[in-house]
């Protein structure tokens, strides 16, 4: 890793590195110097590195480097100037997308220019080769070698800024920038796999946005700014996702920006709402959602007219007419009929989240399905009043619970309070009418068709203020035929119980009889119409559906009111309040209990279920895994069977056509002798693919030795022949021969004397001739030799005048030389002597160093000898005073133990008192030139008489601290020797 004293020399090298082509080493050395933690303070020579390093990182396409590169530098820049690394950005960006479209223009003027030898010739053979063997066109070659790179560079150039600026409030420009920019590359090169992938990279970003709430720089997205960024965003998402056809994707866009609303509480601006509106128009329109598709054209048929003022009449028609054609294109039956419960529950779900796309508000109440309990009715009888009213009050408890929910009915009815139909044209008024009012079961198909045949012409561009470009109303021709068949069974069923199919064909004019018979199976299914169809008979039956549809569908509600009926028969009026107030607590419980019953219920269903599709959801995941391995173990072996089969026909293709070149050969070779041989319309006798390349060339090798025995027989033949007639004609030409050579000889002489005397005569001519003009030329020789004087002389002075510059010149170049000489001598002499002076100062220099360094190490040396020695001689002098106080304590303990055995009187024994208390003065005294600690310096306690002045040390230093009392002995002389050495160690450190 290079090491570099300023950021500046690292440019400077990278530069040097480059202009000798090592751009990769030029390249680790920027990055090193980048990741390095020595230039975290951002200056204005990192811009310029930072420059030069993502240039690097284009040419070389090198993606991970500069990513590396990057986060470094956002890291120096976050804080102090955030402006810089968006201008890197922005440069790496560009230079990446020039780059991709240089290449791509490369690649199309190498598709575009004329690469053709000869005019006349479709292709070049190894053109066909490399196409027959590489599947491919020569533009498919081209892209993948000189476009693919590039663009996959480019895409990585993308996905790395994003993840730089991602989650960053400083940033939050340039990434929706960036962002704007990827959509763009992927909608024009139709990228459809980058797409999604850009999708899933952006919805990550706002998802760990929300989950890492405490992150530094987080944008704020209650903030208007953001928030309008970011809704820019997914908005630029679904556009590109629809131009694209991506309808999946383009639908989680829509979840995304509702979600974004949801988050943040706030509605964005109508104008980007309209479009919000005009994508989900088509993206249920091409999923067949028919209901949500009429509901997202209400909505923006509803915000156009309330924020858009620039809207024409006629774009308002057009859009109200979408409006009332979409509802009439949803189908008019239930589809939840016949549903098992979890597939209600799903509907009921579904329901919910594209009500709440569509801004709608859902009342999510109890369907009656679910807590119903109708027991026979002959358990009635028998039983109180109170009962009948307990269950009448649970009906009615039970069928206040509905579930309100988005259908065609509804939606119809809003359009009809709203005034929507009085924007429509008159067309689409009749149209209505019919479908849905009118009752006219012979023509209704007929008069339905005559509209729509008028509907289908009608459409237009919008204006530029509407979001959606354009309105078609025969996107909904096929739909509205699909209905009017509907009502047209509806209606016949009311009236006829039988028909002939030839009939119901010609009445429903725009379908066959089969697409008739799946629509009205649907209709059945769904409990529509009930519908029988005999093709044995050629008849189709209509059955009532007044039993299953309304007596059954109502029964509850019928039984209900008829049983309150009852009730206020048999009970008067009075009556009724004081009963009903009695039992309402009762009724009130039994409500409550039986409500937490069902519920309790309920939720042990929804964990079973829930139960149930987990292990459901294991089974199928081992099912799927184990399915997987098989395949894999499938694959695998199918692919080692392709690669051996593939092997075996490569070599039975190659073998096969290395018989066929050789028969060919050999056959080639037959022809041309049978052509030799004259015989031109003869084929050689082969037996098919019987004949092998050596009976072939055996057979050509006979006939050719065969042809070469005749030849040379003709030959000979011939030569004997040509040798009679030439000795033949020799002997005749003989004579003649001779006879023409002497007459040759005759003529030769006569034609030499005639030249002869002609060439006399023309010398005489000559010579006469240059006489006159010798005589005529004789009077300019004074004349001549004057010009030609003059001439030499004039020449001569030129070249003398040449010379004398040409001497100069070599003079001045000499000069110029010598002074060039003299002066790369004394450079030369310079240097040297510079370098000489350097090495000089260097060696003076380091020998300066080496006898500091050998002087320090003998101070060095010295002072710790000495220390040594100080140290020793301390040893010493404590090992001393030991010795004396063990001594002393022997001495004492030996008198001690001595004075009971010999008493002596008092007289003799003070002398020798008076003798050991002066040697333990003695010995307490100060020695000279002996170390004597404090202790022993002090004076007794008993004693008067002052304390000996300090004496100087070794050094002449004084010890004038104060003196220290002698408990420390006291305490010593009483734990005994052991104490004493303790101390004594401890004074020694």
């Amino acid at each position: 890793m290079a090491t570099f004293a300023k950021p500046e020399n690292a440019l400077k090298r990278a530069e040097e590195l480059i202009n000798v082509g090592q751009k990769q080493a030029a390249l680790q050395a920027l990055h090193d110097l980048i990741t390095s933690k020595r230039y975290r303070a951002w200056q204005k020579t990192l811009e310029r590195i930072m420059f030069k390093y993502v240039e690097l990182c284009v040419d070389m396409r090198r993606g991970r480097f500069a990513k590396d590169g990057l986060i470094q530098y956002r890291i120096i820049c976050q804080q102090v100037n955030v402006s810089s690394l968006e201008e890197v950005i922005k440069y790496f960006m560009q230079l990446s997308t020039e780059r991709a479209e240089q290449a791509q223009s490369h690649a199309q003027a190498l598709e575009i220019a004329l690469d053709v030898d000869d005019l006349e010739a479709d292709k070049r053979p190894e053109d066909l080769m490399l196409s027959y063997v590489s599947g491919e066109k020569g533009k498919d070659r081209s892209d993948r070698e000189l476009v693919t790179p590039w663009f996959k560079f480019l895409w990585e150039t993308y996905r790395t800024v994003l993840e730089i600026l991602r989650n960053n409030s400083k940033m939050e420009n340039l990434y929706a920038m960036t962002a704007h920019r990827a959509f763009q590359f992927c909608k024009q090169y139709k990228r459809t796999t980058e797409f999604r992938r850009l999708c899933e990279i952006i919805r990550n970003h706002l998802a760990n946005l929300n989950k890492y709430r405490d992150q530094r720089d987080r944008p704020d997205l209650s903030a208007p700014e953001s928030l309008q960024l970011y809704l820019d965003t997914r908005f630029e998402q679904l556009k590109v996702a629809t131009e694209l056809e991506l309808w999946q994707e383009a639908f989680r866009s829509v979840e995304d920006i509702h979600g974004l609303m949801c988050m943040v509480k706030k509605t964005p601006k109508p104008s980007l709402m309209a479009v919000y509106y005009a994508k989900l128009t088509e993206i249920f329109w091409v999923s067949e959602s028919h209901l949500y598709h009429a509901y997202a054209w209400y909505k923006l048929y509803v915000l156009q007219k309330s924020y858009n003022k620039n809207l024409t009449q006629k774009d308002l028609q057009l859009m109200a007419s979408s409006v009332l054609l979409a509802a009439l294109s949803v189908a008019p039956y239930d589809h939840k009929h016949g549903a098992a419960h979890f597939e209600l529950e799903n509907e009921k779900e579904r329901n919910f989240r594209m009500a709440s796309l569509l801004s709608f508000s859902l009342d999510p109440k109890r369907d009656s399905r679910e807590v119903v309990i109708f027991p026979p009715f002959s358990l009635f009888f028998g039983f109180s009043a109170v009962y009948f009213v307990r269950f009448a009050l649970h009906l009615v408890v039970t069928f206040s619970f509905v579930f309100e929910q988005l259908s065609r009915s509804a939606l119809l009815s809003e359009l009809a309070s709203k005034g929507v139909i009085t924007y429509v044209p008159q067309e689409v008024k009749e149209l209505y009418h019919l479908l849905e009012n009118e009752f006219f079961p012979l023509d209704l198909a007929s008069k339905v068709e005559l509209l729509l045949s008028k509907l289908s012409k009608l459409g237009d561009k919008l204006s530029s203020a509407s979001p959606v470009p354009e309105v078609q109303l025969s996107q909904y021709v096929p739909s509205l035929e699909r209905l009017a068949t509907l009502r047209v069974l509806q209606q016949v069923s009311q009236v006829y119980q039988t028909m002939k199919i030839e009939v119901l064909s010609r009445m429903i004019p725009f379908f066959s009889f089969s697409v008739v018979e799946r629509v009205s199976v649907d209709a059945v299914k769904y409990n529509f119409v009930a519908t029988t169809v005999d093709h044995l008979k050629g008849v189709i039956s209509f059955d009532s559906m007044d039993l299953e549809s309304d007596r059954l569908r109502n029964h509850l509600t019928t039984l209900a009111k008829r049983l309150n009926k009852a009730r206020s028969l048999i009970y008067p009026s009075e009556k009724k309040a004081s009963r009903l107030g009695e039992s309402l607590p009762a009724l009130i419980e039994v409500i409550d209990k039986e409500h937490r019953r069902l519920l309790a219920r309920k939720s042990i269903i929804e964990k079973r279920k829930e139960e149930q599709e987990r292990h459901m959801l294991e089974m199928e995941r081992e099912e799927e895994s184990k399915r997987l391995k098989l395949q894999k173990i499938t694959e695998e072996a199918e692919q080692k069977r392709l690669a051996s089969e593939y092997s075996r026909r490569e070599e039975q293709r190659i073998r096969r056509e290395i018989e066929e070149r050789e028969l060919e050969e050999a056959q080639a070779l037959l022809q041309e002798a049978e052509k030799r041989k004259g015989k031109k319309g003869k084929k050689p006798v082969i037996e098919g693919d019987k004949v092998t390349k050596q009976a072939l060339l055996e057979l050509a090798l006979n006939e050719q030795l065969k042809e070469r025995h005749e030849m040379e027989r003709k030959l000979q033949k011939l030569a004997k022949t040509m040798d009679y007639l030439e000795r033949a004609k020799r002997e005749e030409e003989s004579p003649l021969i001779e006879e023409a050579y002497k007459q040759r000889l005759k003529d030769d002489e006569i034609f030499f004397e005639r030249q002869q005397r002609q060439a006399i005569e023309q010398s005489r001519q000559q010579h006469a001739g240059d006489l006159q003009e010798k005589g005529r030329l004789s009077r300019m020789a004074e004349n001549k030799e004057i010009f030609e004087q003059e001439l030499i002389a004039r020449r001569r002075d030129e070249f003398e005048q040449l010379k004398r510059e040409r001497d100069e010149r070599i003079a001045m170049i000499l000069a110029e030389r010598r002074e060039e000489r003299l002066r790369q001598r004394k450079i030369i002499f310079y240097r040297r002597e510079e370098a000489a002076r350097l090495t000089r100062l260097k060696e003076e220099e380091e020998a300066r160093k080496r006898e500091e360094a050998e002087r320090k190490r003998r101070e060095e040396a010295e002072r710790r000898a000495k220390l040594d020695e100080i140290a020793e001689k301390q040893r010493q002098r404590e090992r001393e005073l030991e010795e004396k106080e063990r001594l002393q304590k022997e001495a004492l303990l030996a008198r001690a133990t001595d004075e009971p055995r010999h008493p002596r009187p008092l007289g003799p024994v003070a002398k020798p008192v008076e003798t050991a208390a002066a040697a333990a003065a003695a010995a307490a005294g100060p020695t000279p030139g002996k170390y004597v600690p404090k202790f022993r310096l002090q004076k007794p306690t008993d004693g008067g008489g002052a304390a000996p002045p300090p004496e100087p040390d070794r050094w002449g230093r004084t010890d004038d601290r104060p003196p220290r009392t002698d408990d420390r002995r006291s305490s010593f002389s009483s734990y005994g020797s052991r104490s004493s050495s303790s101390w004594s160690s401890s004074k020694r450190y």
